[in-house]
């Protein structure tokens, strides 16, 4: 599994093995991804930090919404 992460070559998972109708564009929801957490999360890539969803018996519910590119340049006064 990659993505969009700190790094280009950075991975969560190698050899995973994924059900046969995920597609592009699928979310997958990944319990542990250590520094790419909320808790440590860097916006220096113009990554917005991660969204925080809370499952419980298959409901989920968004607790913080992903950091959109407008929230990250919301804060840019200019010259």
């Amino acid at each position: 599994m990659v993505g969009r992460h700190c790094e280009a070559g950075d991975l969560l998972a190698a050899d995973a093995e994924l059900p046969a109708d995920i597609h592009p564009g699928d979310k997958l929801a990944v319990p542990v991804a250590g520094a790419y957490h909320l808790s440590i999360a860097s916006g220096y890539n113009l990554v917005g930090r991660p969204p925080v969803v809370a499952v419980r018996d298959g409901i989920a519910r968004l607790l913080v919404r992903r950091e959109s590119l407008d929230d990250i340049r919301s804060r840019d006064v200019g010259l």
